[in-house]
């Protein structure tokens, strides 16, 4: 459904009105990875590790600097705006802060139609009994379509978010950290409603989190980014069973656990490196606790391990 080749995204560093920027901020760097129809992909990182810019460049919301995007067996790579309008119909995002990501000035009503009359998707006659059906679909009653975004809770307008991905009947959604703004008894709500309308809606999705719990429960796969490049490619169950790469084995570490008593965690020291000047090397050697010499000279490739496992780290040793 969706084929990631080599993509890459880097922003100018802005230094003033008069002077020209000579640096960049590598945001995202030669990111690989392929998704199955109906699979959900879950990626994960620590904050600044190029989750949401990743997600937005695989819309097209933001230009990749370099590698392809192959959605559906059509390379989008290049696409401009007008032609991105008919792929807009397949491809969606539920974006991270609910409030944000909705015009305080509409209406559910006028938040949820506008898509649907910009690509002509239902007939004016029926476009109230269908924006009724699609609010029913994500919990909310049909009164809430008169309210504005101001009169709801964080969660109601997170259903409303989702709504808004599905108006246009997409095949595949990229949810950008959905839950992390709710309240944990919130965040079982909108996890439930997601698993439900996957299975409804037939779609394939990439889930973003920095939270390992909600990546088990929700993902069929997994994609480990650190500082914009990718650690370890697995599916969830071999990857909570036995991670291989060291970034993924700290983050499961840091994990909390009931009844973890004598448990020796992995802890990573120090903050991730900035992006306008990262490591040499393995990206993650800085934080690394098996780091060697060679691992500041050799850039560490993607590699197959298994049949469903790659990993991206030379000290094959401690695997």
């Amino acid at each position: 459904m969706l084929n990631i080749k080599n993509l890459s995204k880097e922003f100018p560093v802005e230094k003033g009105i008069f002077s020209q920027s000579t640096s960049t901020v590598k945001a995202v760097q030669e990111v690989s990875f392929n998704i199955e129809k109906n699979k959900v992909l879950g990626l994960v990182g620590e904050s600044g590790s190029g989750k949401s810019t990743l997600g937005k460049t695989i819309m097209k919301l933001i230009n990749p600097t370099d590698g392809e995007i192959i959605f559906d067996n059509e390379n989008i790579t290049n696409y401009n705006n007008r032609q991105m309008i008919a792929i807009r119909k397949k491809l969606q995002m539920i974006f991270q802060d609910p409030f944000a990501s909705l015009n305080p000035r509409k209406n559910i009503f006028d938040t949820l139609a506008e898509p649907v009359k910009v690509h002509g998707l239902i007939n004016r006659n029926n476009l109230q009994e269908y924006i009724k059906q699609i609010i029913n679909d994500v919990g909310l009653n049909v009164g809430s379509l008169s309210r504005y975004p101001h009169e709801f809770s964080g969660g109601q307008r997170q259903r409303i978010g989702i709504a808004r991905s599905l108006v246009l009947k997409p095949q595949f959604i990229i949810a950008d950290e959905p839950v992390s703004a709710l309240d944990v008894s919130i965040q079982a709500q909108v996890l439930n409603l997601l698993e439900k309308i996957r299975d409804a809606y037939n779609l394939t999705m990439i889930f973003i989190s920095h939270d390992l719990s909600v990546i088990e429960y929700f993902s069929d796969n997994v994609v480990v980014l650190y500082l914009g490049k990718v650690m370890e490619i697995s599916p969830k169950k071999k990857l909570f069973a036995n991670p291989l790469h060291p970034y993924s084995k700290a983050l499961l570490s840091a994990v909390p656990k009931v009844k973890a008593k004598n448990q020796n965690k992995i802890i990573i020291k120090g903050d991730i490196p900035s992006p306008i000047n990262p490591p040499s090397g393995c990206v993650f050697r800085t934080r690394c606790q098996h780091a060697k010499e060679e691992c500041s000279k050799i850039v560490p490739q993607l590699n197959e391990v298994d049949s469903d496992r790659k990993i991206a780290c030379i000290r094959e040793d401690v695997w």
